[in-house]
């Protein structure tokens, strides 16, 4: 892994062709990350940071810290983008309240914290304009919000296609952006239909258990004895594995359909 002083001398070189000013160092994610949280992430949750895709899929093991770099990337965002509205999304309230707590910890690990106008368990709002609110994940009580700069959807493998639907015409307006953090879990759902068939416009990255450097290899290899396999390679490994209990695999699905077959009628209506 390259050292912290190396990644810092790389973000300021780069940064070194717009203007010197210390504020202009802290619009740089990762800049601010290092110095103003005390986060060093690993390689690829720089490239999280600094991606400018619209649409993002992160397939990655648990505690790979994915939750950690969406919430530094969710107050970056709420700091230097006035008026920006966050929304943090999971399958239950209690999870999406628990990245919530790591936005709240990062605000509190500030040298300077900005001025609030609301903070309480669920949201905050900055004196700038800026919210972050934890939402449900019920699809009717989330249409009230428009105008999203940032949407993070945790363990988009279980919010439910309805939810994932409704969220998507609030980034129309402010051309917002979309993060799908997950790891899989089976393969159905939009996390898996946007990772699988999406298409260029989704930027994928994949980080297994055993490119995270914090999940040590005997207990991986531990796992891996104690699990059925369907279970470590979907948690471990980041496979989309068939949903246990289905009778037909999804590929053999796949490979049965044709466009060539001629629709049944029944009664002169096509089935």
């Amino acid at each position: 892994m390259r050292s912290l002083a190396t990644r810092l001398l790389r973000t300021e070189r780069r940064l070194a062709t717009r203007k010197s000013e210390p504020t202009l160092l802290y619009c740089d994610p990762v800049f601010f990350a290092h110095q103003r949280l005390g986060f060093d992430p690993d390689e690829w949750q720089e490239k999280v940071l600094q991606s400018e895709s619209k649409r993002l899929l992160l397939n990655c093991c648990r505690q790979s810290g994915k939750s950690t770099t969406t919430a530094a990337l969710a107050l970056h965002v709420a700091l230097y983008t006035p008026q920006a509205l966050v929304l943090l999304v999971s399958p239950s309230l209690r999870q999406s309240a628990e990245l919530f707590r790591k936005v709240q910890g990062f605000l509190s690990a500030l040298p300077v914290r900005p001025a609030r106008v609301e903070d309480n368990k669920l949201s905050l709002q900055l004196r700038n304009g800026s919210r972050i609110v934890s939402l449900p994940s019920t699809e009717a009580t989330i249409r009230g919000f428009s105008g999203a700069s940032l949407i993070i959807e945790d363990e988009a493998a279980r919010v439910t296609d309805e939810l994932f639907y409704a969220l998507r015409p609030m980034l129309a307006v402010n051309n917002g952006r979309h993060i799908l953090m997950s790891t899989p879990w089976g393969r159905r759902g939009h996390f898996f239909e946007a990772w699988e068939n999406g298409g260029p416009g989704w930027t994928r990255i994949k980080i297994t258990a055993h490119q995270c450097p914090r999940i040590p290899a005997s207990f991986l290899a531990e796992e891996q004895r104690s699990m059925p396999k369907l279970w470590f390679d979907s948690e471990y490994n980041c496979e989309f594995t068939e949903v246990d209990g289905t009778v037909f695999r999804y590929d053999d699905l796949l490979v049965a359909l044709s466009a060539d077959v001629e629709p049944v009628k029944l009664g002169g209506v096509a089935a």
